[in-house]
Order: C-alpha cells, then sequence, then structure tokens
C-alpha cells in the first residue's frame, strides 16, 4: 500500500465498519465469530497492527501492569513482590493473573486485557514466539526470565548459561571431577543452564552426565534416583527440584555435602531456610523487576519499533550444600 495500514483500510478490506473493526480488536461484545475471523484475516493481509498508544489515549488510563505468573513457582513468587515494589515507585499498580493446571496462559493473559492493563509482563512465558507477538500488536509485553524472538515483545532475563557456569566452576574448584546436571526440561531458561553446564564441564575436562528434570520437587525426586553411583555433585536446574533430591538423597542415607555437594538456581525463599541452606545461583529479582516495570512504561511513549533484551548477570551464593568431594 505504500504506508502503513490503518483500521479504516481494514474496515474496507473485510467489508465492515470501522466500529465494529475497533470492537473486534478490543474483544467487546457485538461481533460474531465470523466476523473477528474475517477481520483478522483483513489485518493479516494488511500487514495492520494496532497502534496500543493510539488506544491509551482515547480512554482513561488505568495506571495497570498486568503480570502473569506460575502458581506454586516460588521464584516467580519473589519477582512479584520485587515488581509491587518497582511498579509502585512509578506510581502504577500490579494486576495478577496465575497459570497453574488447570488455567493456561493464554487465559490469565487474556483476563487482564479484560482488566484493561495498559502492558503485560510475563513471568517466564512459555507461550509461542507467534502468540506473543499477536499480544504485543495491541499492548506492551515485557517477557521476564525467558529468552524468547518475538515481534515486539522486550525481554528481561538473568544470563542463566553464565549462572551454570558459576554453579561448575564452584563445585570444580571445590576438587569435584564427577558432576552430573539435573535440567529442567523444556522449562524456560533450561537451555540455557545445559550449555552453561556443558561449556564449564567441557572447559575443566570432565565428562558430562544430564539428568532429564523439571520445575518441581518431585522432578527432583525421581531424578535422585538416576544418579550415577560415582557422582560427587550435582547442579540442579531450580531450588525446589534440588530440595526433592535433597529429601530423596539424605533418606537413602547419603550425607550432603560430605557424600553429595548439590547446588540449586534462583535463590527463592526456600534456599535461605536455615534447614536446607542450599548453595544456588541468585538471579536478581530487583534488578529483573525494575527493568520489567521501566521497560513496559518505556514502551507506553516510545514510538521506536526496536524491542531489546536485557541481560542480567547471576551470583553465586555458597550455602552447607557443597564442600570438598569425600576421599
Amino acid at each position: 500500500m505504500g504506508r502503513q495500514a490503518t483500521m479504516e483500510d481494514v474496515a474496507a478490506r473485510a467489508g465492515v465498519s470501522r466500529a465494529l473493526v475497533s470492537i473486534v480488536y478490543r474483544n467487546a461484545p457485538g461481533a460474531s465469530e465470523a466476523t473477528r475471523a474475517r477481520v483478522f484475516a483483513a489485518a493479516a493481509e494488511l500487514g495492520y497492527r494496532p497502534d496500543s498508544r493510539a488506544r491509551l489515549l482515547g480512554r482513561q488510563r488505568t495506571k495497570l501492569l498486568g503480570v502473569v505468573f506460575g502458581v506454586g513457582q516460588s521464584f516467580h513468587g519473589d519477582l512479584v513482590e520485587a515488581l509491587y515494589v518497582a511498579a509502585e515507585a512509578a506510581d502504577y499498580d500490579i494486576a495478577l493473573s496465575g497459570v497453574a493446571p488447570s488455567r493456561s496462559e493464554s487465559k490469565a493473559a487474556q483476563s487482564l486485557l479484560d482488566y484493561r492493563c495498559e502492558a503485560l509482563v510475563l513471568l517466564g512465558p512459555t507461550l509461542k514466539a507467534g502468540d506473543l507477538a499477536a499480544l504485543a500488536s495491541s499492548l506492551p509485553v515485557i517477557s521476564v526470565a525467558r529468552k524468547v524472538n518475538a515481534d515486539g515483545v522486550d525481554v528481561v532475563r538473568t544470563d542463566d548459561a553464565n549462572g551454570a557456569r558459576q554453579a561448575v566452576d564452584h563445585l570444580v574448584a571445590l576438587g569435584h571431577q564427577h558432576i552430573a546436571h539435573v535440567d529442567g526440561g523444556t522449562a524456560p531458561g533450561a537451555a540455557e543452564r545445559r550449555t552453561g553446564y556443558r561449556t564449564a564441564i567441557r572447559k575443566a575436562g570432565l565428562t558430562e552426565h544430564i539428568i532429564r528434570g523439571g520445575l518441581t520437587e518431585e522432578h527432583g525426586a525421581r531424578a535422585a534416583a538416576e544418579l550415577p553411583s560415582h557422582t560427587t555433585a550435582v547442579t540442579v536446574f531450580n531450588d525446589r527440584a534440588a530440595v526433592g533430591l535433597l529429601d530423596v538423597v539424605r533418606r537413602n542415607g547419603s550425607r550432603v555435602p560430605e557424600d553429595l555437594s548439590v547446588i540449586g538456581y534462583d535463590d527463592s525463599t526456600v534456599a535461605r531456610l536455615s534447614h536446607i541452606s542450599l548453595t544456588t545461583i541468585a538471579q536478581d529479582t530487583t534488578a529483573l523487576a525494575d527493568r520489567a516495570v521501566s521497560t513496559a512504561i518505556t514502551r507506553l511513549s516510545d514510538e521506536t519499533s526496536t524491542t531489546i533484551e536485557q541481560v542480567i548477570p547471576p551470583l553465586l551464593v555458597p550455602r552447607s550444600t557443597t564442600a570438598t568431594p569425600r576421599s
């Protein structure tokens, strides 16, 4: 067309009124499913992207940032707490929507759109890139703690590969030579942490051993049964899985850290409990939250279409679950 497509162009292509196109994009009542499909098809043909800033100018500001988080993920709880602080400092409020086995991430995001949130902050999103881009076509979207490549989506994440390397380097420095890794399966950040583990293991001239794991204590407990007998240390995808592994290892009669050193990831609340005292890789929740909120607010007024990725360095926190290997 030689210019950016407008809502009027979409209406003309779809054979409906501009008001009906607006209803469709606001997901308001008044349009049939067939009409919605026709409008979205016309928009796709024309390459139309709604201007979220223009929509904000035409309505009362809500000053709400929507946050999608995983129910039961302790690290997400720590992030939410930090997001409340960062949002309040910027004179914004937070609306939460949880993802659970009975509630999809797309439904959680949609409920925040219904609340007229001005931007979405997604914690460790698992939506496909196309679905994330579709959300970002109507309002700013910030992916926190997951590296994504989706049109219009900004990223704020931890350098997970670096964190995994720090964990292995710490164990190598203590004298360990048989170091396993319990990974996070397909969870956000798992691939980067596997890469970091492999890089550090190969640099140390050691043999890698990766055990498929996941996000929960149950995943860690199952992985404990797969540790080779000669293993003296293990890095685990997150603190929750590490706690599950610790429980099984200790009930089986092994001592931690005398027989097995264990390192988690996140430095969540559970890792800091005195009876667990888990050595872990800390993600800087304050920095992640501050960057996420500031990026979302900037997007609401910034006319640039270039998305950015901000990477926060992690930090090893030694506690009582790591020590030199037994002779």
